[in-house]
């Protein structure tokens, strides 16, 4: 039997990839929406989660999708009327708030899913495969893309706790430390930022591994043309190459073959097989080295920033 399903904010991420990825699996129903001006045709709207919940009995989970700022009160809302919830990413604005948003879910034996999408993409599971026993001595992170073009007009990602470049760039960092066969740390970081914005335009961080690799992510919001989403591995053993978000995986040069590039659709299917066992899945760790980035990165100022 579907479980019903909330989904609270109906923007492009949501339109884009939340509602297909719900339409076709069979053990969620979407039955309501929350949005200050939008909705999906056929589906309860709601213009807040408070009122959804006090009408909508029924509802066993909820989907957070509105900016990271925004999104604490109402994952909390959820998980004290008993729903399950699954946060995109970035799970919130900061780490505590997640993490008393884990020991909630925990107490009330709730599933919590702090999703990273960009860790199902077709080929991340293969490079994290190919790289477990080799030995990696340096990873280069391309993650540049147009601002313009895939956020135009949110204003929100400028605001202080919408992250800027690091909005899409925690993708790369989601899927670095899931291939990442030992732990990283941040070494070193600049962040540029707009004399008029709240947040960075683009970064470049460096990284050192417990086993000596050394790892820079270069990340830029005002590419120009098609958007370059690439992580080099250099190892021991041969060179592999993730590109286009994860989606595709080459060894010294030959594509490996991987299955369909699925990202949401597999977000959906992570979540009901949580809710399922009865566990939750929070990690952290793509979040922690943005809060990084922030706490010891040096500042510099480019010209303002306008759509």
């Amino acid at each position: 039997m579907s479980r019903k399903l909330a989904l609270v904010g109906i923007g492009k991420i949501a339109r884009d990839q939340h509602i297909p990825a719900l339409a076709a699996n069979p053990d969620f129903k979407l039955v309501a929406t929350t949005s200050r001006n939008a909705s999906v045709a056929g589906v309860t709207a709601y213009t807040d989660l408070a009122s959804l919940l006090k009408s909508e009995r029924n509802i066993e989970c909820v989907s957070l999708c509105t900016p990271p700022m925004a999104r604490y009160d109402d994952a909390r809302r959820a998980l004290l009327a008993g729903c399950h919830v699954m946060l995109e990413k970035p799970p919130g604005a900061t780490l505590s708030e997640v993490h008393d948003l884990e020991a909630l879910a925990d107490q009330k034996n709730i599933t919590l899913f702090a999703s990273w999408h960009s860790r199902h993409a077709a080929a991340v599971p293969a490079a994290r495969d190919w790289l477990a026993e080799k030995t990696i001595v340096q990873v280069l992170i391309e993650w540049k893309e147009d601002v313009r073009y895939w956020h135009p007009g949110q204003d929100w990602i400028w605001q202080a706790g919408g992250l800027g470049v690091f909005d899409p760039s925690i993708n790369a960092l989601s899927i670095l430390t899931e291939i990442m066969p030992h732990a990283i740390h941040l070494t070193d970081a600049v962040l540029t930022f707009p004399e008029n914005r709240e947040t960075p335009v683009a970064a470049f961080l460096t990284f050192r591994g417990s086993h000596g690799s050394d790892i820079t992510g270069v990340f830029n919001w005002l590419e120009q043309g098609p958007p370059k989403w690439d992580i080099t591995v250099k190892t021991n053993a041969g060179v592999a190459v993730l590109s286009e978000g994860g989606a595709k995986l080459a060894i010294d040069g030959v594509p490996v073959k991987t299955g369909p590039h699925e990202e949401y659709p597999s977000l959906y299917k992570r979540f009901s097989t949580l809710v399922h066992d009865g566990k939750s899945d929070v990690d952290l760790a793509p979040l922690t080295h943005v809060a990084d980035a922030f706490m010891m990165g040096k500042r510099e100022f480019t010209e303002a920033f306008e759509w």
